[in-house]
């Protein structure tokens, strides 16, 4: 700057000494004091010069004019350069992020600073249209710098985004698969656990039922007894009133054994310990001993006499199996097979729904009895299986050895009633038939 203002003092001073040739006049030239306004003369004494002609005010007009305009370039210069160096900065962070975004890992600040942190600009020349075209140049630089900034950030935009949407969507894939089979595996284990439940709660619930049915008899039965098969019914008159009635019926069959304790003594003939009626079959099963005649069995009214002796006041067990095949039947008295035979009622099934009576003969279902076939006497442990009992069974039954109730007709307490006058009472059969002996 001073260089400049020297040079231009210089240019004043030789048109001076072109004016003083032209004119013979003569001009003094003195150091300008700091602060001093220019064209201001001071001479050696400071006083000031008193004379001034046009010529020196266009020069002074002009240095000052031109001092103004290199302080504005100044400001200019030094804005603009602190603008570039920003800029400059800005554009170095940017390339560095996306370099490190193509590479795919982060780089050192130490490369960094080594490849963006020059100044761009570098160190501007003294000469002011030098500084303008390295200006230029500078921008260019910057303008070249972005535009290549701008295509590299596109190109990341473009492919990176893709190919993340693709691993991403490969990835959800594969979890939705994993997610589906595991819901699958959760399905089937919850399908079987269901299964296992319901049949345990069945299970369950039978046995309950069960359980709940024995207890509903031991509540029903008669406090004096001390289990609910311990007891007797007693028929004391031949009369068409008295009798015992079992409250289940049967199913359909095609065997039965009916076993049952007797003491009677009665004459003639006992009666009729038991029968069974059906809808249009009032005489199914009966077993029956009428006047002078023996015990007989009939199953669908069909006659066969038995060789059983019961008449003399003394507990007897007696016990007949019959089978549809053949008609075969057996009798057994205190334990042992006293007789057999065949072509009873043969091929007929057992029906269901009848009445059992114990004590009257039935003329029809559950009733018209007959005093003279009425049974006279005590009896207990009435069984039916639905099935023929093998000849060890029935002698465990018959010498208190074995306690077997019957799977169709069990007795028990809650499952007896008595009418007209006829009574149950405790019995333990083992003892009193052991007393009677």
């Amino acid at each position: 700057m001073l260089a400049l203002i020297v040079g231009l003092l210089i240019l004043a001073g030789g048109r001076a000494v072109r004016s003083q040739d032209a004119t013979g006049s003569r001009f003094v030239c003195n150091a300008i004091p700091p602060g001093a306004e220019p064209g201001c003369g001071y001479g050696p004494t400071g006083n000031r010069v008193q004379s001034s002609s046009p010529v020196e005010d266009e020069l002074r007009n002009t240095i000052i004019q031109l001092r103004e305009t290199i302080l504005q370039q100044k400001e200019t210069i030094v804005s603009q350069q602190g603008t570039i160096k920003e800029l400059n900065s800005k554009l170095a962070r940017c390339e560095a992020a996306a370099d490190e975004s193509s590479q795919g890992k982060p780089r050192g600040h130490g490369s960094r600073r080594k490849e963006y942190g020059k100044n761009t600009m570098g160190d501007l020349p003294r000469d002011p249209g030098e500084t303008i075209d390295q200006l230029g140049k500078t921008m260019q630089s910057l303008k070249g710098r972005l535009e290549n900034l701008e295509v590299r950030c596109r190109t990341s935009h473009h492919s990176r985004p893709s190919c993340l949407r693709e691993l991403l969507r490969q990835r959800l894939g594969a979890l939705e698969t994993q997610l589906l089979r595991k819901v699958a595996e959760l399905e089937e284990e919850k399908s079987q656990l269901y299964n296992e439940t319901a049949a345990h709660r069945q299970r369950t619930e039978s046995a309950l039922n069960s359980l709940l049915e024995r207890i509903t008899e031991l509540e029903k039965s008669n406090n004096a007894f001390k289990s609910p098969e311990d007891f007797k019914v007693s028929l004391p008159l031949r009369t068409n009133y008295l009798y015992g009635r079992i409250k289940k019926s049967l199913p359909e069959m095609y065997a039965f054994t009916v076993c049952m304790w007797l003491k009677s003594s009665a004459s003639p003939g006992i009666g009729t310990p038991f029968s069974y009626g059906v809808p249009g079959q009032a005489n199914e099963i009966v077993l029956i001993e009428w006047g002078n005649n023996p015990i007989e069995l009939l199953v669908n009214d069909k006659v066969a006499q038995l060789p059983l002796s019961v008449s003399d006041g003394r507990w007897h067990h007696i016990c007949i199996t019959w089978t549809t095949r053949d008609g075969f039947w057996e009798a057994y008295q205190d334990g042992e097979r006293l007789g057999t035979g065949d072509n009873l009622a043969p091929w007929h099934p057992i029906k269901p729904g009848g009445v059992i009576i114990l004590g009257q003969e039935q003329d029809i279902v559950g009733g018209r009895f007959d005093a003279t076939q009425a049974f006279v006497g005590e009896l207990s442990q009435f069984n039916m299986w639905d099935r023929v009992l093998r000849p060890v069974d029935i002698m465990g039954l018959a010498n208190c050895s074995a306690y077997m109730p019957g799977n169709v007709v069990p007795w028990i307490d809650a499952n007896v009633e008595v009418f007209g006058g006829a009574s149950k009472a405790a019995l333990e059969i083992c003892e009193d038939r052991a007393f009677d002996s």
